[in-house]
């Protein structure tokens, strides 16, 4: 791999700590769901709801990544969890909670922050089979 698609990438242990912390996330989410008094199914509803910002790549790399990256850090979701605490609004803080657990659960399996470009580029190291390089 060139300098391109490695640069910016976490490899070796630290690699390992970072996927631990993701499971971690979303054991510690899934247990703050579990207080809010919100239903399973809703959960399983609203999981996997991030992952529509991968319709951003129909438009290209840089703004997939931008959607990506906006939907699977963890700013929105500890906003909008606070903001649900503060003002007693439960189902903002449980909204909040699935979120994290989302993104813990992507980072564990080392889905990470996209790079712009190419999907299978994230802080956590490539994603997906590697292509062989064409040849001249």
């Amino acid at each position: 791999m060139d300098s391109f698609t490695t640069s910016g990438m976490v490899s070796g242990e630290p690699r390992v700590w970072l996927r631990f912390e993701g499971l971690a996330l979303f054991a510690a989410a899934v247990w703050a769901y579990s207080r809010t008094g919100l239903g399973w199914p809703v959960f399983a509803l609203l999981f996997f709801a991030p992952d529509l910002s991968l319709l951003g790549y129909l438009a290209g790399p840089r703004l997939g990544a931008a959607l990506y990256n906006l939907l699977h850090s963890t700013i929105g979701p500890l906003a909008l969890g606070g903001a649900g605490l503060a003002t007693g609004h439960w189902a903002l803080a449980g909204v909040a909670a699935i979120w994290l657990a989302h993104v813990g659960f992507d980072r564990a399996l080392g889905y990470g922050l996209k790079h712009p470009g190419g999907f299978a580029l994230t802080h956590l190291g490539r994603i997906g089979r590697l292509r062989p390089e064409p040849r001249p």
